[in-house]
């Protein structure tokens, strides 16, 4: 057994940015941006979409308008930048590679320790009851969400699962459904009892097991 970081409960910070800066790119620049887009998660979640103005996110970020919209051109993008924020910095896309002589199995146990730790973390149990609720009143806010995170994790690891197949590490037939079963076994019950309130997250041992036990179960189903 090659050895795993134990997950411990994480703080999904997300400021990261997901695209390179308007202008010069000056530390200065970055910092706004990134007051930005912290401004912007909590209004956001707090306040709702419909609710969180530029001129809000502008007073909590301690910039003028002018900034805000230099940085993200408007609502969707910066709301689109946040999520994207938020998947980037617990799943870089470096997690995706695949070197070569890596263990398959210590990728994919990277891979799902990350994926466990962003799901179970408070801001994306909250955005994801958030999007839930607003995506009823506004489907393309659902397709905002699920495009800039879901998707993109999604198809990473389609990607990553077709460079398997084709080192004949796995057999895998159709990578973009074996992408989803992958992250599907993750959420299972855990995340669902989660997002419900009826349970709390996994503690670290727990979560741990379960990530072991989701590799294993995958790795033996398209085993060649």
């Amino acid at each position: 057994m090659y050895h795993v970081h134990q997950l411990e409960p994480v703080h999904v910070l997300m400021p990261n940015d997901l695209t390179a800066p308007v202008g010069p790119g000056r530390p200065k620049d970055l910092a706004k941006r990134q007051a930005i887009l912290e401004a912007a998660k909590q209004l956001f979640l707090t306040l709702g979409y419909a609710s969180t103005s530029m001129d809000a996110v502008a007073t909590a970020a301690g910039v003028s308008k002018l900034t805000v919209y230099s940085h993200f051109t408007d609502k969707e993008t910066l709301f689109t930048a946040a999520i994207s924020a938020t998947c980037t910095a617990q799943l870089p896309e470096l997690i995706f590679e695949l070197p070569d002589g890596a263990p398959l199995e210590q990728v994919l146990l990277n891979i799902g320790c990350g994926f466990q730790a962003l799901i179970s973390s408070e801001q994306s149990v909250q955005l994801t009851r958030l999007i839930m609720t607003l995506g009823t009143q506004d489907p393309k806010l659902s397709q905002i969400f699920f495009e800039a995170g879901p998707l993109r994790v999604l198809r990473e690891m389609e990607a990553l699962l077709r460079r398997v197949d084709q080192r004949g590490l796995l057999r895998i037939e159709h990578p973009d459904k074996a992408a989803e079963h992958f992250f599907c076994l993750l959420k299972g019950a855990p995340n669902y009892r989660l997002l419900l309130g009826y349970a709390p997250a996994l503690d670290a041992e727990a979560a741990q097991a379960h990530v072991e036990e989701v590799v294993g179960m995958f790795l033996s189903a398209y085993r060649p």
